[in-house]
């Protein structure tokens, strides 16, 4: 018999990170390897770590992966507070890799974009040392997490952001998960829908506006992306729902296979068993379809 069999609940955390009662069976020190706090790239005087939870079973060949990018608004919380968010795919029996990043207290934008390309770019490489598919690795995460894993999966080698990273290549996600991430940051640096958190993200940088286009998402949308999806509440205060429904509706025109999961009455996250059962039902044949 197994030492541990931890039926894992997702409890509540900070900013609203809550995924209520739906529950998880998986036996973490049974089935996988953790390998906790890698450094995946320094800069400006800071390691950035990452957290990767390896299948022991290595009778199918490589795994598929997910790369989850924890949220906070770009100013705080960290990859451990977020450590539940990858018990959906541990329990599908996928490899998964946690990943923290520059804070706003370290490195003001686009500083955690350019951690959220290095840290994809490094599981990439690394993936014969950690049995991770690369051709299945799909990027996550929640709120200013489901942007930078938007980032990640949609920002062309071109732009330069990825400069730092060790080594070089364009890695390419099979598909991206998107928890309520912001879609248009200039839309929430000033103006009607102004956000504390995302005014904090750019301090007193003198060129915001052209920074925040070059970090939103909605700027590289274009043939050819990954597969997305996006689970949102239309009553999101925290992030505006209309960011998921011009990213669909950019998505849409380019081409690019997409879903958006609405959850009626659903503020940022902290969403019911029932809500959260619904969009991981949603996630995991959306994932079937496109992550063979």
């Amino acid at each position: 018999m197994k030492r541990l069999l931890a039926i894992l609940a997702f409890a509540s955390t900070a900013r609203a990170q809550s995924n209520g009662n739906y529950r998880f069976a998986v036996d973490v020190e049974g089935e996988y390897r953790i390998i906790s706090n890698i450094t995946y790239v320094t800069a400006t005087g800071y390691d950035a770590k990452l957290d990767v939870y390896e299948s022991r079973d290595t009778t199918h060949g490589p795994k598929p992966t997910v790369v989850f990018y924890h949220g906070g608004g770009w100013v705080n919380l960290t990859k451990d507070s977020h450590a539940f968010a990858v018990l959906p795919y541990l329990a599908k029996g996928w490899n998964a890799v946690n990943v923290d990043y520059r804070l706003a207290s370290t490195a003001l934008a686009p500083a955690a974009v350019e951690d959220a390309r290095c840290a994809l770019l490094w599981v990439w490489r690394n993936a014969k040392a950690y049995n991770i598919d690369t051709t299945r690795i799909v990027v996550s995460g929640s709120s200013a997490g489901g942007h930078l894993a938007l980032m990640a999966g949609m920002l062309p080698v071109s732009e330069g952001l990825d400069r730092q990273c060790q080594g070089k290549g364009d890695p390419r996600p099979a598909a991206i998960v998107n928890w309520y991430g912001i879609s248009d940051v200039n839309d929430i640096i000033s103006g009607p829908n102004e956000k504390r958190y995302a005014v904090a993200w750019f301090g007193s940088l003198t060129d915001r506006e052209a920074i925040a286009k070059r970090v939103s998402p909605l700027t590289y949308v274009r043939p050819g992306l990954p597969p997305t999806i996006s689970i949102q509440g239309d009553a999101d205060r925290v992030v505006p729902y209309t960011h998921s429904l011009r990213l669909r509706d950019a998505l849409n025109k380019a081409g690019v296979p997409n879903e958006l999961i609405t959850v009626p009455g659903g503020g940022h996250g902290n969403f019911s068993a029932p809500e959260r059962q619904r969009a991981y039902a949603a996630i995991d044949a959306f994932l079937a379809r496109y992550v063979k």
